[in-house]
């Protein structure tokens, strides 16, 4: 242990951690154009009155007014900043904060690759990526460096690879193995140039499931071993292309492809620059300098422990809870289950005046957008942390003493429809913190004989 703490302070080349730097930041410049461009901001964090809050952190709330249009505007400017290196400290830490604050606002808009920007925009407040090809390091010369200590890029990988990994262990279940939700999604696909028209064709949808596991599961590997790496990069390329022209999965497919250049040699973006013909575009050592000896920390060891350990063990967590994890949705986030299931659902809520006993039908329209509503139909903690909402809202209209009962149908992967919740639960007597689960219904249809109902999808772009 204490060589490979010891290791950990090997200078390496700074370059493939700069060339990260450049395209981690300007990756989120794009995303946040996409924001303005596509009125996510108003749709998402203006329009609605209610958010799905995580646990623990319901006082993080939208700004009012234009707020959040001028904070999109800063994290923007904090990007382009990143991507030039520009008070990068300042820079990188508001863009973490910033595109954290985003990730906490509502549960609605849970997406894996959110939550991974979100880990490493941390990481990268620590990572020395700003000390070369760099705007601080033009201004400020005597922070220039050609190298840094392993742990940096090693820890940025770490994470990539962690993500790639869970993602593939997800995917060992019993309805990915026959094929499940690979048949519904492919077959909707049918118009894809030239292989469209084998996409209901079984051997082509296992071929699409298997691959797609054994890609994930291996792929780390594969890309660490020399011998293979090339070949893994260029099969992984590969798969984020026909991720980015199948489904509607946004910056990620890039992100990745730009990610997973962490696992080639730390040098490859300085000989990369140095083979190109225009001499100002090159990159060299500077022979005048010597090699730094980087100062072994035993805090920052500690730090990188205990993240690695916690990254390892929280995508775990619900082998320990039980259940279906795609149905009852315990531990399902922040597990990289990406792009795992097709969930429908219907729900329906009513309100009863314990006192009075009078009743109300409740239009979820009145509350929820439509986004909202579709995501919160098919994840039970957000179905009960609605009810709440809507038991807290009649308290405030006058009624007393109040009862809510959810009515929901959710269809798996295809399965026929059956119950999700209990409805003769009075949700308002199940905490939000609870470890019951008696309220939620255990999935107990096979799959095949779907049928038909008027549900509203749920996760099939997560």
């Amino acid at each position: 242990m204490k060589k490979l703490a010891a290791l950990l302070f090997k200078p390496v080349d700074i370059s493939s951690l700069v060339f990260f730097r450049i395209a981690f930041g300007g990756i989120l410049l794009i995303e946040v154009c996409r924001y303005f461009q596509l009125n996510w901001i108003h749709r998402y964090w203006v329009a609605p009155d209610f958010f799905f809050t995580f646990e623990g952190f319901h006082w993080v709330k939208p700004f009012e007014g234009n707020g959040m249009y001028i904070f999109f505007t800063l994290l923007g400017i904090s990007a382009f900043c990143v991507m030039l290196g520009l008070f990068y400290r300042i820079a990188s830490i508001f863009l973490f904060l910033g595109f954290t604050y985003i990730f906490l606002l509502d549960k609605t808009n849970y997406l894996n690759h959110f939550y991974l920007i979100s880990l490493l925009g941390g990481l990268m407040t620590l990572v020395p990526a700003h000390r070369a090809l760099s705007k601080d390091a033009q201004n400020n010369p005597a922070i220039r460096s050609d190298y840094v200590p392993l742990w940096a890029p090693a820890l940025l990988t770490f994470q990539i690879g962690v993500a790639y990994f869970y993602g593939g262990v997800a995917k060992i279940n019993a309805d990915w193995l026959q094929g499940q939700p690979m048949f519904i999604w492919m077959a909707q696909d049918t118009d894809f140039p030239v292989i469209g028209r084998y996409f209901t064709e079984p051997w082509m949808v296992y071929f699409f499931s298997y691959s797609g596991l054994l890609l994930d599961l291996l792929i780390v590997p594969a890309l660490l071993w020399k011998k293979t790496r090339v070949w893994a990069f260029v099969s992984i390329t590969l798969f984020h292309l026909m991720n980015h022209n199948l489904w509607s999965i946004g910056i990620f497919p890039w992100f990745m492809m730009a990610a997973t250049t962490l696992f080639f040699e730390p040098d490859w973006f300085r000989r990369l620059l140095n083979a190109q013909p225009v001499a100002k575009w090159r990159f060299p050592l500077r022979a005048d300098v010597p090699v730094p000896q980087f100062q072994y920390s035993k805090p920052l060891v500690a730090f990188v422990a205990v993240y690695a350990a916690l990254q390892l063990l929280i995508p775990l967590r619900h082998l320990a809870i039980g259940g279906n994890v795609s149905w009852d949705e315990r531990g399902h986030r922040f597990s990289w289950h990406m792009k795992l299931r097709d969930k429908k659902a219907r729900a329906d809520f009513k309100v009863v005046d314990l006192d009075t006993r009078e009743e109300w039908r409740i239009d979820q329209k009145d509350y929820l957008s439509a986004r909202q509503r579709r995501k919160m139909a098919t994840r039970p903690d957000m179905i009960l942390q609605f009810a709440h909402h809507l038991g807290a809202q009649f308290r405030q209209n006058g009624v007393g003493r109040v009862a809510v009962y959810a009515d929901v149908q959710a269809s798996l992967n295809g399965r026929a429809y059956q119950q999700l919740i209990r409805p003769d639960v009075d949700l308002m007597t199940i905490t939000r913190f609870s470890l019951a689960t008696d309220w939620i219904v255990p999935l107990s249809t096979p799959l095949g004989g779907s049928e038909k109902n008027d549900g509203e999808d749920g996760d099939a772009a997560e």
